[in-house]
Formats: structure tokens, sequence, C-alpha cells
């Protein structure tokens, strides 16, 4: 009986016992504050916990999320979990172990969308200028409302097409001796920008399949 008990005692012990180091609970708490973001990976993202308890309800949050580790709790017993604050203002838990498995899966350390946030921001960027020139022109308000919506007018130059539509994927310059000085610029839409001697003549739609 006293071996039994010494036994059971023992096993209390271990099972009491630490299981994270100093020098590991340094490590998580170096994550607080940084910024992490969630992807889908064949249909799933990682799932996070209602509260630091290991019987707490999980939930799962869309795809590009931004979370930030806010805090390490339960470290001074030796029971670490990750407080997460979402961009939605959704708090939620993550343990650390887990954290550690979905790195780099489900859980980045870089905006997935940073690119294309870049392009939309340098997109709205030129389109103020854009406006702004436009606004600019000694042009009548009707001329400038057509320009703001993409439909320069017959009569304008090469340039300030270029301003309104933007650049062609493509310019061809016609050959034929009857149509001396005649210019085509392609566009992404399939319109065709028809000039002649450097001022706008026509604009030709894109073809409409039957």
């Amino acid at each position: 009986m006293i071996f039994l008990v010494a036994c059971f005692a023992s096993i209390s012990t271990a099972l009491a016992s630490p299981y994270y180091t100093d020098k590991q609970l340094d490590a998580f708490e170096a994550r607080v504050g940084r910024i992490f973001w969630v992807v889908s990976v064949n249909d799933r993202t990682p799932a996070f916990l209602s509260a630091a308890a290991p019987n707490a309800s999980t939930f799962r949050v869309p795809p590009n999320e931004s979370f930030e580790i806010t805090e390490l709790v339960g470290r001074k017993n030796k029971n670490p979990y990750y407080k997460v604050k979402f961009a939605s203002g959704k708090e939620g838990y993550i343990l650390p172990e887990a954290f550690q498995e979905e790195l780099n899966l489900t859980i980045l350390t870089v905006d997935p969308q940073a690119d294309e946030k870049k392009k939309a921001a340098a997109a709205g960027e030129d389109e103020k200028k854009r406006l702004e020139w436009i606004q600019a022109q000694p042009w009548s308000q009707a001329v400038k409302e057509a320009a703001i919506q993409r439909r320069p007018v017959p009569g304008m130059k090469t340039g300030e097409v270029n301003k309104i539509l933007g650049k062609p994927t493509r310019v061809t310059k016609i050959q034929a001796p009857q149509r001396f000085g005649e210019e085509h610029w392609f566009y992404p839409d399939g319109s065709v920008v028809i000039f002649q001697n450097g001022l706008l003549i026509r604009i030709e739609p894109k073809e409409k399949k039957d």
C-alpha cells in the first residue's frame, strides 16, 4: 500500500511539473505585438479558442483576416495561451503549439493580399491624378464629364487621350498612302482609338459576339 501511494504521488508530481522552460516561454512571448494573417488551405482555417482553457469552445475566422497577438496569458503557472485580437475586433486564444503547427500553413507572417493592395493603392493614386488633370483643363463642363467617364471627344490630341484613357497596349501606324498619318491605339477592353495626324477622329468599340 505504501509503495502504491508513493507511486501515485510520484506520477502526480510529474504531471504537475512545468511543461515549458523559461527559455521556451520567452520565445513564445517574443511574438506578442506581432501581426499575422489567416489563410485557407483545403477549405480549412486555424481553430481559435473562446477562452484560455482546454475545454473552451472553438471558432474559425474567414480567410485573409489579420490578427495581433496581444498577450501571453498563463505564463505564471506555465500553462500559456496566446490571446489574439482580430481586425474585426473579435478576441480569441490559441495554444502556442497549435499556433506553431499552423504557422506558414494557415497562419502567415505576411499579408497574402499585399501585392493586390499595393496595386489598388497605386491605381487609386493614378486615378486621383487623372481626375485632377481633367479638372484643370480649359474644357467645357460637358467635355470634362465625358473625359471623367473615359470618353474622349473627337479633336483631342494624342497626349490628351493618353491622359484620359491611359497607355494603349499596342499602337499601329497605317502605312497605306491614302491613309497617311492614321494611327490606331488598341486598349485591353477591345476598343480601338483612331487618330489622324495626331488628332482623335473616332473610337471603335469592342466588337460584340453573336
